[in-house]
């Protein structure tokens, strides 16, 4: 199988407009209140949005590559992909940064829970997504 670069960028859209959803509608308060800082208000507003969608479509591309590799042809698959390198990577990595750091548990749920719904939905179109000739 080659890799499905239309799927990549969608999911890279999509990933970035789930954490627009994430942060500033779902939990914009209690993610603001957990977080304190002010660093990020001398940051440009702009800047980080558009490193952000290239980082999404880095992800994208490594995931769709795992896809590829495990043959995760339909959405279930590419989903459990996604689930597990959040289950197995990415989520003991960062809980073990916050437990070293004294970070609290519910900033760890709202900043991590993020890239494992993304993941999981990466995952799930990239599974789904059959690629035409």
């Amino acid at each position: 199988m080659k890799t499905n670069y239309a799927a990549v960028i969608v999911c890279a859209v999509v990933y970035w407009l789930l954490g627009a959803l994430w942060y500033a509608v779902l939990f914009t308060k209690p993610w603001m209140a957990l977080e304190n800082n002010a660093q990020a208000n001398n940051m440009s507003p702009v800047v980080p949005y558009i490193v952000t969608f290239f980082l999404n479509l880095l992800i994208a591309f490594v995931l769709a590559q795992i896809c590829i590799w495990r043959n995760a042809n339909n959405a279930g698959r590419g989903a459990a992909i996604g689930v597990l390198l959040w289950i197995g990577i990415v989520g003991p990595i960062t809980f073990t940064t916050y437990m070293y750091e004294a970070r609290p548990k519910e900033l760890f749920a709202i900043n991590e829970f993020y890239p494992l719904v993304g993941l999981c939905i990466m995952g799930a179109i990239l599974g789904a997504w059959k690629k035409t000739a």
